[in-house]
């Protein structure tokens, strides 16, 4: 399945890579241009690749092919034995675990890097008080770690990754060891510092709603490869794979269009709302579909009517979550129901019942 190509950039600006690690057991092989000012979102299941691309950008994970330049300069080269050390790289990473060094305070933390790079000690813990009071910290500069919460240990994390002024910023799923509350105002605050953020910023995140909130643009990563990419708002309404529908909670289908008539497998077809020829993805949400006892019954009730065959059950939000099987498992299916459903429909796991979509889908 073909991907958009990255965006072109302006020669000397921005991130300008193509990733390759091979493996004896995997192989990462994805494109990345990425404008100053931008926040790119690599998305995709465990074991996509994501986290082996940000730790290539670090320079943690030397590559075997492919090249990665920043703001017009070679970082990583293989075919021309060029490769920055990972301490050379104008680089700053925001881990999910914080990483930060127990033994020193906040300010520390933050002073840490300018100090390294030959900042004088007080210009350096100003550089990192100035930074904490733009988190919202300053009353806690001189805490260590192990009193700090997970919000506040994040956000001096953020704040020692911008300390050294870097031109690419990696955030490693940033958010995944915050509780829920936390997540929710930590979220709002890095997405405050990153519009503000100058240079290029990737994030890497298997949860769809960090990557629609905090990045401008989204590339989709699975099994290695690019399979997707655009803004959020056109990833979440054109899925391109099963795993991209899920994760925004759609049903997608790919086919071959005939008119008003989208084939998806042997005998199952559907109507849509437009005339289309050839290859074609359709989508709709799980609270589109209707599920009957009898074909009878399904048929007065929709457009297309599938046979199709229980598989799992879960509650999902207010409503009875679905998961349903056509025939030959050709096809899989999601619909949320009524909780009340239950009652009035065998949804054992197993059982078959009847498929209806009351209004033909549009074309994703």
């Amino acid at each position: 399945m073909s991907a958009a190509p990255p965006p072109a950039l302006l020669a000397g600006e921005g991130l300008d890579a193509r990733l390759v690690l091979a493996r004896p057991d995997f192989t990462l092989d994805v494109e990345l241009a990425v404008r100053p000012g931008e926040v790119l979102a690599l998305l995709g299941p465990n074991g996509a690749g994501k986290t082996t691309a940000l730790r290539a950008l670090a320079g943690l994970a030397p590559l075997t092919g492919g090249h990665l330049r920043l703001d017009g300069g070679t970082l990583e080269e293989p075919a021309l034995r060029r490769r920055a050390a990972p301490e050379d790289r104008p680089v700053g990473v925001v881990f999910q675990d914080h990483l930060l060094f127990p033994h020193l305070t906040a300010l520390e933390n933050v002073a840490f890097g300018p100090r390294c790079h030959g900042v004088p000690r007080a210009a350096a813990r100003a550089l990192a008080a100035g930074l904490l009071d733009r988190m919202g910290l300053a009353d806690h500069a001189g805490k260590k770690p192990r009193r700090l919460s997970g919000g506040q240990a994040q956000r001096v994390a953020l704040a020692r990754a911008l300390a050294t002024n870097p031109r690419l910023l990696l955030l490693d799923e940033p958010l995944a060891a915050l509780d829920a509350g936390a997540r929710l105002d930590v979220r709002a605050e890095l997405r405050r510092h990153l519009a503000a953020f100058e240079a290029v910023a990737v994030l890497v995140t298997h949860d769809p709603v960090d990557a629609m909130v905090l990045a401008d643009r989204v590339l989709v990563v699975e099994g290695g490869r690019r399979v997707q990419e655009g803004t959020p708002v056109e990833v979440a309404r054109r899925p391109r794979t099963d795993y991209v529908a899920r994760l925004v909670g759609l049903n997608l289908f790919r086919g071959h269009a005939c008119g008003r008539t989208v084939h998806l497998a042997p005998g199952l077809t559907l109507p849509t709302t437009a005339e289309r020829e050839g290859p074609a993805f359709v989508a709709f949400p799980p609270s589109a579909v209707t599920l009957h006892a009898t074909r009878a019954a399904a048929a007065q009730a929709g457009a297309a009517v599938w046979p199709v065959a229980v598989r799992t059950l879960e509650s999902h939000a207010d409503a009875l979550r679905v998961h349903l099987t056509t025939p030959q498992e050709a096809l899989a299916l999601t619909a949320d129901l009524p909780a009340h459903s239950l009652a009035a429909l065998p949804l054992e796991p197993g059982a078959t019942v009847w498929a209806a979509l009351p209004e033909a889908p549009a074309y994703a």
